[in-house]
């Protein structure tokens, strides 16, 4: 009679003898997703979570003026259940994939919201599909480890969306539509 002891030793043993590229082709980072409600909009973020591991982030993984995803494995997604202003840009209700374009401070960085959503990070869908692209001043912030996206401020009417990772932070204004 096999046991669950036995049985689970087994499979850690055929896992250990797959070759590394098989493991590449699963998810290593966690999933994470967020949602915050503001009046009668909500806005939802699922994402998976890169670690820094003690690599040079911004500049070096992440080079300076290229399209980058921010998270990992699949691409993030946001969605809106109502029209909102983003930075000041109308943005329509429904499901984007998110992209940015860092830039070495002082330069503002570019946020996209591209229509083209359930692909790879590294498969950028195009130009063609970007609902909206907005500019945004990345702050200094205390250092953190996992990509995180968080509401630090939410209002009757509006929030900031903050995107952080190492000592980057990205916030992104939004406000409901009346």
């Amino acid at each position: 009679m096999t046991t669950t002891r036995t049985v689970a030793s087994e499979l850690l043993l055929i896992l250990s003898l797959l070759p590394p590229a098989l493991h590449a082709q699963f998810p290593r980072s966690q999933h994470g997703s967020v949602t915050q409600q503001i009046q009668a909009t909500q806005i939802s973020i699922s994402y998976n979570r890169p670690v820094a591991r003690g690599r040079e982030l911004f500049g070096a993984l992440v080079p300076w003026g290229r399209r980058w995803h921010p998270g990992a494995d699949s691409a993030t997604t946001i969605s809106f259940s109502k029209d909102v202003m983003i930075e000041g840009h109308r943005l329509a209700a429904g499901h984007y994939s998110l992209w940015t374009i860092p830039e070495q401070p002082p330069k503002s960085w570019t946020v996209i919201f591209n229509r083209g959503v359930g692909g790879w990070h590294t498969n950028y869908p195009g130009e063609s599909q970007d609902a909206l692209r907005v500019t945004v001043s990345a702050d200094t912030a205390s250092y953190m480890e996992t990509l995180t996206y968080y509401f630090p401020l939410v209002d009757a009417d509006s929030a900031v969306l903050r995107l952080q990772w190492g000592t980057v932070a990205v916030p992104l204004k939004i406000k409901v539509v009346q």
